[in-house]
């Protein structure tokens, strides 16, 4: 990693520690809400008191100017109330988790994924599935997912990726329509990855084409959360507008550690009242 990553990767690190300092309420750490506290959530200095750590080092720490131990990572987690996804992503930033690497693959046509996705989405007729590089671009995607939402080839090329569509394409949203739930959590999947890799090209792409697609949700892209995707039920309304109904479909995402430079497959499996 060069020293321009490095320093990158503690900036990320630093913001992310400050973010969720923020929002904690110091009652939730057991310390008095005074009603002339200026500063939202938690000062510094009482963080660096609760980890057992120097008040100048965790302010260098929250600044990117140092590295530290795992040990001071673990303390500070604890007293930010990280969850696990949260504190693995910290250590991850700190360089004490494998990196992802870096998708090189062409988006696009389904041509860059790996065969053996392709081939093993290909077989599922029922489920819709799509095959997602890290930064969630679209690479395959079968029959059924086709059948079911806008065909992902009809999209151009750098609009091909699944977080875009569910926050910008009205088709997408009028057979979704509750995305937001689905996007937020796809964001927050998504946002592990970009901050232990915040000079990815495709990654700056993406968080550039977030911003200038939904200004509106500038909320969504400041949040510093992370954490995986969690298995859902989500409700697709019928395409053809005849009756006005739906389907049930079990969503779940599948990561590829160590294929497609840590992509994962996404696929819908039919509820059962549609006799999956």
């Amino acid at each position: 990693m060069t020293t321009a990553e490095e320093t990158a990767r503690r900036g990320e690190l630093g913001t992310f520690l400050r973010a969720y300092r923020e929002r904690l309420a110091p009652d939730e750490v057991g310390l008095p809400a005074t009603p002339r506290r200026r500063t939202p959530g938690l000062r510094r200095e009482e963080v660096a008191a609760l980890s057992g750590v120097g008040v100048a080092w965790y302010t260098w720490l929250e600044q990117g100017r140092v590295d530290t131990s795992r040990q001071v990572l673990d303390a500070v987690s604890r007293t930010l109330r990280l969850d696990g996804d949260a504190h693995r992503h910290v250590l991850a930033l700190a360089g004490f988790a494998p990196q992802q690497a870096t998708d090189s693959e062409d988006a696009g046509t389904g041509t860059g994924a790996d065969d053996n996705l392709r081939a093993m989405i290909g077989s599922w007729s029922a489920s819709p599935a799509l095959v997602l590089a890290p930064d969630l671009t679209i690479t395959a995607w079968n029959t059924a997912y086709s059948s079911l939402f806008p065909d992902p080839g009809d999209h151009p090329a750098e609009r091909r990726n699944l977080l875009l569509l569910l926050i910008g394409d009205p088709a997408h949203q009028r057979l979704l329509p509750a995305w937001e739930p689905l996007a937020q959590d796809l964001h927050r999947h998504f946002r592990a990855r970009a901050d232990t890799l915040p000079r990815d090209a495709r990654v700056q792409a993406l968080t550039e084409r977030l911003h200038a697609t939904r200004p509106d949700l500038a909320h969504w892209w400041a949040c510093r959360a992370v954490g995986g995707f969690a298995p859902r039920t989500i409700e697709v309304v019928d395409g053809d507008g005849g009756n006005g109904g739906s389907r049930t479909y079990d969503a779940a995402l599948l990561t590829t550690a160590g294929q497609q430079g840590g992509g994962c497959v996404l696929v819908l499996t039919p509820g059962r009242s549609q006799g999956a």
